[in-house]
């Protein structure tokens, strides 16, 4: 029971549910490698079924091939292909190489960057239960030779109008730290040894976290590839992979920038933009099961020695470093342009406060934390130029292969990055950005699910989709109590209409 209490949190930043539903049966724990180590054939996953939860129509950010000569030619074009790092030194967690995907368009000046998410690892029992539980985590051993991607990964131009002819890379998440990670902890002055001998015991793995290095090695191997001449590299991520890219966007620009490229740098955050937890619990994780994501975080930094930008960080006093991965108390350090994709009722900021939409009872009190979390999180991005917010329950939006349907306002998400790539070259040439093409785009309504283009409900036992009304009664709550049943009310029209 622990471990499955473990891992119900590791999902949190978790590209960890969406991804692993489709890769297949787990393989059992992965033997750790030497650096150099290839990848093997095969993935593992795990998933927690939640009830009634957001329909994905779209599919993981990408699916695995084999890269055999037996594909057809439009296969063999779209496929990105495996490449390990050239730096044998920078590695996942247990040693194996790390590595990126790459599909490359010739005379394309265009670079899509893509990190993966799947939340983290902290101590070392969480990490031993990671490792046991989702080594492709942790591990390239079973990483397929390609993959294809789907959503803005996608080489279809129906499903990808934007950035279908981009150079896209992939990169996969195998260092659990949040992108963070630069290698072991240094060892401590000898006055404070003593201080930490019982924490650093408890604590101790031989995993190694890279995460922060992955990502230079990356651009480093993309040189001779034709990144330095670039005219627009986009940062970006979901989830884990998301907060990874308000933590590294200015470390990839900068290097871009030494590197003597000219590149327009961007970083587009798909929901990586979390909130501090409002749930009590005991202070300093007496039990990893217990902690939440601010000490996960806090423990983990130790652990990862992870860094954060240098602007944030001097915010802030030792030790609180770890309020630089919350986007609301970043963002305004950050000088490179960035998009940020929220759904305002994101069902991984849900799980963090213990509320699984369908899959439990649902208290009075938790569906009024449910409405307040929208209003907070649309009060959190009011002062970012560039957002993305449909009022709806979900998860992951840029690689669900239909998200060109999702809209606020009226425009849908690859509109408004359009728009918002149009206003920063206007920007750039000193001009005037063309109006009505906006790209603040920020839900009015206050509900769940009031966004008529939202992902549908679907009951996971059943496959039947619901409304929100209908999931709300199935969840125990007393619609005629809390006003949900009058067909004439306000409440009813906005809720039905959307769920």
């Amino acid at each position: 029971m622990k471990i499955l209490g473990q891992m119900v949190f590791l999902l949190l930043l978790g590209g960890a549910v969406c991804q692993n539903q489709r890769h297949g049966k787990s393989s059992g724990k992965s033997s750790k490698k030497s650096p150099g180590n290839q990848a093997g054939a095969g993935e593992a996953g795990s998933q927690r079924n939640t009830g009634s939860v957001a329909k994905t129509r779209g599919g993981s950010p990408v699916d695995s091939g084999r890269g055999d000569a037996t594909g057809t030619s439009r296969r063999q074009t779209d496929d990105m292909k495996l490449h390990f790092l050239r730096n044998t030194k920078v590695t996942c967690n247990d040693g194996t190489a790390a590595g990126f995907y790459l599909k490359e368009v010739k005379g394309s000046r265009r670079w899509l960057l893509f990190l993966e998410g799947g939340w983290c690892c902290y101590s070392k029992d969480t990490c031993a239960s990671r490792y046991q539980n989702i080594p492709r985590l942790m591990s390239s051993s079973g990483w397929p030779q390609t993959k294809k991607g789907t959503g803005i990964l996608s080489s279809n131009v129906e499903e990808n109008p934007h950035w279908h002819n981009a150079n896209i890379v992939f990169i996969p998440y195998c260092s659990s730290d949040v992108w963070s990670g630069t290698g072991p902890a240094p060892a401590s002055p000898l006055r404070q040894r003593q201080a930490k001998d019982k924490e650093r015991s408890a604590n101790a793995t031989d995993y190694v976290f890279m995460g922060s290095f992955i990502i230079r090695e990356v651009v480093r191997d993309l040189i001779p590839k034709g990144i330095k001449q670039a005219k627009v590299v986009m940062l970006a991520g979901t989830s884990a992979g998301g907060t990874g890219v308000l933590l590294n966007i200015e470390k990839v620009a900068n290097q871009l920038a030494q590197l003597g490229a000219e590149a327009q740098v961007r970083g587009l955050v798909d929901s990586g933009w979390f909130l501090e937890s409002k749930q009590e619990r005991p202070p300093n994780c007496p039990e990893t099961i217990s902690c939440s994501p601010e000490d996960a975080i806090k423990m983990g930094l130790r652990l990862w020695n992870g860094v954060v930008p240098d602007r944030c960080r001097q915010l802030y006093k030792r030790g609180e470093e770890w309020q630089c991965f919350f986007g609301h108390k970043l963002y305004s350090t950050l000088t490179t342009p960035l998009f940020v994709v929220q759904w305002l009722f994101d069902e991984e900021q849900l799980r963090v406060e213990n509320i699984y939409v369908g899959g439990q009872t649902l208290s009075d009190e938790q569906w009024q934390f449910i409405q307040n979390l929208g209003t907070e999180l649309k009060n959190s991005l009011r002062d970012v130029t560039a957002v993305f917010a449909p009022s709806c329950l979900s998860h992951v939006m840029i690689t669900k292969s239909n998200w060109v349907s999702f809209q606020v306002k009226g425009t849908s998400l690859p509109r408004a990055l359009q728009c918002w790539d149009r206003s920063l070259e206007a920007t750039r040439n000193n001009k005037t950005p063309a109006k009505g093409c906006p790209f603040h785009l920020v839900d009015t309504c206050q509900w769940p699910q009031c966004n008529p283009t939202c992902p549908a409900l679907v009951d996971q036992a059943t496959q039947q989709e619901l409304t929100l009304l209908q999931m709300l009664a199935a969840m125990g709550l007393d619609l005629q109590r809390l006003g949900l049943e009058d067909p004439h009310s306000e409440a009813v029209t906005v809720v039905s209409n959307g769920g």
